[in-house]
């Protein structure tokens, strides 16, 4: 439900949401009017939080207490600050966090997970966990594909990404390929696999069987055979790696071993989870899903955060930070937003600009 807010309420309702960020406690009129440049009185503020809370914007735990947000009112708050700019595209990154990214993710070696160290250190960052979608590496864009001789005659295909990833695949033919001619076939395959879809590299190689002739027929064919094979054979879906479970737990609001629970049972609906990170995918830019628009159960108390990051301008995969609803929203989407910018950097093969996110 949208509800519409003047001034006076969106101020209220803004302090009240920021505050709560802050300190985690439910927020009087009284603290309101003490910390914030609102020239109403504590009884004038008290009338609008409890017209916020009969908006469903806030909600009072018990009669004496102050009051917190609901979803709506954190909801409420993250679309505001998407609406003028500040949080999705032009958000404030501290100088520490900008260094962290840009420093850990050059300095990797060639062969790391850019990807994974990029959920590591979010999780650290941001006190939170994070969930990252490696999507199957046939749909992804690959850098190598390599087959190995295994015993019995059995053959490996293993496929390495430009997002870092790794997939082996068993390969079944009728063909008995010994060790010399596999390597045979990786040469050959070698300048036509890298910057293409298993899939594409199929056609490619269809067509250049189509066209040339010669000495080469017998080992095009074979690795026509070879690579059909490993397109045909068991894919392996997109899946969902969590980072900084440990990290999150430390957070003060997992004092209940209930809420804990809760988050573990959330964390094991990876088809839900693999699906919040494909509308993320679907999506330009940072995606923010709070409390019941994550779809998991049993927990309320939650909300994500989450990117997706590109390689040649085509989003690759996604990934995303998790943790409660009381998230500082406005220091940790734009540092997402960057991250993500730092990684697509990172695969392209460019260094990341220092200016990007400011």
């Amino acid at each position: 439900m949208t509800v519409t807010l003047d001034e006076r309420h969106r101020r209220i309702l803004f302090a009240a949401v920021t505050e709560y960020i802050a300190s985690g406690q439910a927020v009087s009129s009284r603290r309101i009017a003490k910390r914030y440049a609102i020239k109403l009185s504590p009884a004038t503020i008290r009338n609008v939080l409890v017209e916020l809370e009969d908006a469903g914007l806030l909600h009072q735990p018990h009669t004496s207490a102050g009051r917190v947000p609901t979803d709506a009112g954190f909801r409420c708050f993250v679309d505001a600050m998407a609406t003028v700019g500040v949080a999705l595209s032009g958000g404030k990154i501290s100088d520490a966090h900008r260094t962290a990214l840009i420093e850990r993710l050059q300095g990797l070696e060639a062969g790391d997970d850019a990807v994974r160290e990029t959920g590591q250190l979010l999780s650290r960052l941001t006190g939170t966990a994070t969930i990252i979608a490696r999507p199957s590496a046939a749909e992804a864009i690959l850098d190598q594909l390599r087959f190995m001789r295994l015993a019995s005659g059995r053959t490996l295909a293993v496929l390495v990404t430009r997002s870092g990833g790794v997939e082996n695949r068993v390969v079944v033919t009728e063909l008995d390929v010994d060790g010399h001619t596999l390597e045979r076939v990786n040469n050959y395959l070698a300048d036509l696999v890298g910057g293409r879809t298993l899939r594409s590299v199929r056609d490619a190689l269809a067509v250049r069987i189509a066209t040339e002739q010669g000495q080469y027929q017998v080992l095009r064919e074979q690795a026509q055979r070879m690579v059909e094979a490993t397109v045909e054979g068991q894919v392996e879906r997109a899946r969902v790696v969590i980072e900084g479970q440990g990290t999150l737990f430390d957070r003060p609001e997992f004092g209940d071993a209930e809420k804990i629970r809760g988050y573990l049972n959330a964390f094991e609906e990876k088809q839900k989870l693999l699906e919040l990170l494909e509308q993320t995918l679907l999506a330009d830019g940072v995606q923010v899903f709070i409390g019941s628009e994550t779809a998991l159960d049993g927990v309320g108390d939650i909300s994500v955060i989450s990117s997706p990051y590109r390689r040649d301008g085509a989003s690759v995969g996604s990934f995303g930070i998790v943790g409660p609803t009381r998230m500082d929203y406005e220091k940790y989407i734009p540092l997402v937003g960057f991250a993500a910018d730092v990684l697509s950097d990172i695969l392209d093969g460019r260094l990341p600009g220092a200016s990007k996110g400011s």
